[in-house]
């Protein structure tokens, strides 16, 4: 049996610097080997940049994921040269750099991460659906965990049902608010609507409260600042046999 860690968003300088205080605690406490991380948000003012990226990977993560905000900085696209960086698989092909998987050798077995993201009010990027079944017919293990960056918790959802019992572990991130709808589905595929975030826990997402309260109720354009304060680190910790690719347990963690 293994163990595999799942950290939802992580946003901004804040959430890295909690990020690297807490991980090497929490692998130790959990025997984690694996560590998976969305970073999409990790560098000031959104995005990943080589620095924040690097901060993820020094913390202890193995895998970076991303989502909607994968190439706002697009004069660092170079990142995902790196296999361990990827971005939704879902993309158009040529429209975009990089990948959308990543396996890793783990000497006797191997572990695939797939990054993808949903079009429901977000942008019209190829079917999801469609797009993760021809994926599954070139991965060669039967350990699969998939980061869904999805807005709506029905494609979400759909998604989990869609990929239960085909892959090891299906993961919602993006909204920032972790769910409380952790589960095995068909005894086979991890499942929860959304891992949360890492980041300031007193924020709107990890946004200052006044700006984004200002946005909302005033409907004027707004310089929306990282939030300061105390931070918290939300995530999930899943159980799987690395032989059948099945997940036996999933547990939602919150570090404060």
């Amino acid at each position: 049996m293994k163990n595999l860690l799942f950290i939802g968003d992580v946003v901004g300088k804040a959430g890295c610097d909690f990020l690297s205080a807490k991980l090497p605690q929490i692998k130790r406490q959990y025997n984690i080997d694996i560590t998976v991380v969305n970073a999409e948000n990790s560098a000031q003012g959104n995005g990943v940049t080589r620095q924040s990226a690097e901060s993820v990977i020094k913390a202890g993560a193995d895998v970076i994921t991303t989502g909607n905000h994968a190439f706002r900085r697009r004069e660092e696209l170079d990142i995902y040269d790196r296999d361990y960086i990827i971005r939704p698989a879902n993309y158009p092909e040529g429209a975009c750099v990089g990948k959308g998987v990543c396996v890793l050798d783990m000497g006797a077995y191997s572990v695939a991460v797939v990054n993808l993201m949903g079009t429901a009010y977000l942008e019209p990027l190829d079917n999801p659906f469609t797009k993760i079944d021809e994926i599954l017919e070139d991965i060669h293990t039967k350990n699969i965990f998939v980061d869904f960056h999805a807005e709506a918790t029905s494609e979400k959802k759909a998604m989990g049902y869609h990929l239960a019992g085909k892959v090891t572990g299906v993961f919602g991130t993006h909204t920032h608010v972790q769910t409380a709808d952790e589960t095995v589905i068909d005894g086979h595929t991890a499942y929860i609507t959304d891992a949360g975030m890492t980041g300031v826990e007193r924020s709107c997402l990890g946004v200052e409260i006044k700006s984004a309260v200002d946005r909302l109720r005033f409907r004027m354009p707004v310089r929306f600042r990282e939030a300061e304060g105390k931070c918290f680190l939300c995530g999930v910790v899943v159980a799987f046999d690395e032989k059948s690719g099945k997940s036996h347990k999933i547990e939602r963690i919150i570090i404060r």
